[in-house]
């Protein structure tokens, strides 16, 4: 019985999500007093206050073919998370506290041609559908377009511009009309991450660049082209808030003097878009720490300087920031990932940031382990992250 006990101990210990990492009870941290920065009483800031804490349908209709040709396009969905999304899943992630979903799209392989960019009934209607089961839930929903940065379709250069606003206005004309009917619960996001893709600047914005500040500012233009193509698909398109990103989507890309919001049609409906795996080499790193303590000032800082900057450029002017994207990948350092949620969550929620993790439905092997909600099973393997998340996020109210 003794050496049954044992074995029944060590397989609660490897099994258990809280302890089979750490092996150690994990906890979520408790703030003193965090300073509530002010925004501004506008209905915007109403707006972003409502979506909450956010959610990423990740690497599922965003997915790609990667040198290889799908027995059909459709199949794509599930090609890298390995599974298909079903509407028990939507509810799950809203019955966990989530309040927005973001269901990022890759658009490209699923076209008719790649003249007239007609996107495919099937992939728009099944698009469609998911969006649908989310808005029923009472979610707010981002859709954007995702991986198609390519020379074949929208590529933000001075050299591809005409292309690209003929690529964009395509997608967005389409889009917009078969969702015209749904009221402001649905957000557009122009871009996902646009930059110059394969070179040596794709993940760095370089103010001195002369190839990035062409890109920048093809990059105004493509998000001006986005906004004049939603605004005139009519219905709720006329005054739906619309998510803009500078270049790569990066809180760098925002700041950069050439970052600028297209005019529009409708008063305050723009809402600045920004990724942010910060510090990256925690967060993104694969080869990069695994430590985070939120009681460490210096790991504190390095989430709140880009926070504060992006404060004082936007939120002081009226301008809401949205952070689409989020996260810090498995490392096997579960107590750091709930300090560094916990911290990370607290300090948008104090600057009215609403942010959105990313979640891939990764849970093993040696790229970013990105999961969180396990779709086989709709289950939450690491809940002190959720718990973390759900303890700081923005509510409805402020409080």
């Amino acid at each position: 019985m003794k050496r049954l006990f044992l074995y029944t101990l060590l397989a609660f210990l490897l099994l258990s999500p809280s302890l089979g990492h750490d092996a150690k009870a994990v906890t979520v941290p408790e703030f003193g007093t965090i300073r509530q920065f002010e925004v501004p009483d506008t209905p915007a800031f109403a707006f972003t206050q409502a979506m909450g804490c956010g959610w990423n349908l990740g690497n599922t209709f965003d997915a790609f073919a990667q040198g290889w040709k799908p027995a059909s396009h459709m199949d794509l969905e599930k090609s890298w998370c390995g599974v298909l999304t079903t509407r028990e899943m939507i509810q799950e992630v809203h019955a966990k506290g989530f309040s927005t979903i973001r269901v990022p799209v890759s658009w490209h392989d699923h076209l008719e041609d790649d003249i007239s960019f007609v996107i495919k009934e099937d992939w728009l209607s099944r698009v469609e559908t998911v969006v649908r089961w989310a808005i029923d839930e009472g979610m707010y929903v981002i859709v954007n377009t995702h991986h198609d940065v390519d020379t074949r379709y929208y590529y933000p250069d001075s050299e591809h511009l005409e292309s690209s606003k003929a690529y964009l206005s395509a997608i967005w004309s389409q889009v917009a009309a078969r969702f015209a009917d749904v009221d402001e619960h649905l957000i557009f996001e122009s871009m996902n991450e646009p930059r110059l893709a394969g070179t040596d600047h794709e993940w760095y914005y370089d103010p001195s660049s002369e190839v990035c500040r062409d890109s920048a500012e093809a990059i105004c233009q493509l998000n001006q082209c986005f906004v004049d193509t939603v605004r005139a698909a009519g219905g709720y398109n006329a005054e739906r808030y619309l998510m803009i990103p500078g270049y790569d989507a990066s809180a760098d890309g925002a700041l950069a003097d050439a970052y600028r919001l297209p005019e529009d049609t409708a008063e305050d409906k723009l809402l600045v878009s920004v990724h942010a795996y910060t510090p990256y080499s925690f967060a993104l790193d694969l080869k990069g720490t695994s430590s985070f303590s939120s009681s460490s000032q210096a790991d504190r800082s390095s989430v709140v300087t880009f926070m504060n900057a992006l404060y004082e450029r936007f939120h002081t002017q009226g301008i809401p920031v949205v952070i689409g994207e989020y996260g810090a990948l498995d490392k096997q350092n579960l107590q750091d990932r709930v300090d560094f949620f916990a911290w990370y969550v607290a300090s948008a929620s104090a600057r009215r940031m609403p942010c959105l993790v990313w979640d891939n439905n990764a849970f093993s092997g040696n790229g970013e382990r990105f999961g969180f909600l396990d779709r086989k099973n709709l289950s939450w393997p690491y809940p002190e992250i959720i718990q973390a998340i759900q303890t700081y996020s923005m509510k409805p109210e402020a409080e």
